[in-house]
């Protein structure tokens, strides 16, 4: 079930960069992702006011405001950059590769903000994954195009965006049902987009066939299969190895990009996808982390540790107890 969940998160979430470039051409970035957003915005409103009123009881105002930002942090600010990055000529596999950067970054914050530290193993991981990233970028770089060399930073804000979010997630005290956040983080995508979009004239949807397809491809690959389940997995395996699985988009991308729309897919690109592949069995293998930051092993956490099974809390830190595996 681990490998299932781990395969079908790394499909759908590669889906995004596709279907952004399959509207790319036919709507700006604003538009597409309002009319994403703002149907499914209100499927979810109803079936919470309707069938899931219970999952919404023990959840303070406080607790919905967190849901709030992260939504405008790993849904709205991510996605704009994606879409915005390919809308400027940045191709989708080029954008899902400097995505690719993120599981160092997270891996990097882990320990100073959320206390969960990285093994020496899961290091040398999540470094032969980013020389897997970095060959994919280059063979994709190496084939010239005339994209402004600032474009390739607006993925850079993307990933930011998401590692914010993540921690942001990862240092909440309230468990939240999968399905309350996907509705908090949708209805607050579809506010936001349909502001910018009444803000910039770009309201009223084109008439072309491949407008529609992109959107329904976005709502059923995208939003509930990848991003619904980057928070499960997230929460049954830690941050560590659900940011690990983001080595596997870039090459996975490339690949799909390749087949779909003819960007270039060499030798160069799949050795990227070997050592993107090694990283992951790297980090899924190794141990509990056991050492702090400085390697020194912390005492033994009172009570039930986090639900990762790479992490432990140091003593008396109440505040994780609870971050993990939800339900258990």
């Amino acid at each position: 079930m681990r490998f299932l969940l781990s395969a079908a998160f790394v499909l759908c979430w590669s889906s995004g960069f596709i279907g952004a470039k399959l509207g790319a051409g036919s709507a700006p970035a604003a538009t597409l992702l309002m009319w994403r957003f703002l149907p499914l915005a209100a499927v979810l409103l109803l079936v919470a006011a309707t069938a899931a009123r219970a999952s919404w009881r023990h959840l303070a105002a406080r607790d919905l405001a967190r849901q709030v930002a992260v939504g405008a942090l790993s849904q709205s600010g991510y996605l704009f950059t994606v879409y915005s990055a390919i809308q400027l000529g940045v191709s989708s596999g080029t954008t899902a590769l400097i995505d690719g950067t993120q599981p160092l970054v997270a891996g990097a914050l882990a320990g100073p903000l959320l206390r969960q530290y990285v093994s020496r193993r899961q290091w040398l991981g999540l470094c032969l994954g980013l020389a897997g990233v970095a060959l994919v970028t280059c063979a994709d770089a190496s084939a010239g195009t005339d994209v402004s060399r600032w474009a390739y930073l607006v993925p850079f804000l993307g990933m930011s965006s998401l590692v914010a979010a993540t921690f942001l997630e990862g240092r909440s005290r309230t468990r939240v049902a999968p399905s309350v956040s996907m509705t908090v983080h949708c209805a607050t995508s579809a506010v936001l987009f349909t502001a910018l979009a009444a803000g910039t004239g770009t309201l009223r949807p084109p008439a072309a066939p491949s407008f529609w397809v992109a959107v329904c491809w976005l709502v059923t690959l995208s939003t509930f299969g990848g991003y619904g389940l980057y928070w499960l997995i997230l929460r049954r395996s830690g941050v560590t190895e659900v940011n690990t699985l983001m080595f596997l988009m870039a090459p996975v991308t490339a690949l799909w990009g390749a087949a779909m729309f003819g960007e270039p897919f060499g030798p160069q690109t799949a050795a990227g996808l070997a050592a993107g592949l090694a990283a992951v069995v790297l980090v899924r293998r190794a141990g509990p982390s056991a050492a702090g930051p400085d390697g020194d092993r912390p005492p033994r956490a009172r009570g039930r540790t986090s639900g990762d099974p790479l992490v432990r809390p140091r003593a008396g830190d109440r505040r994780l107890r609870g971050v993990g595996r939800p339900g258990r």
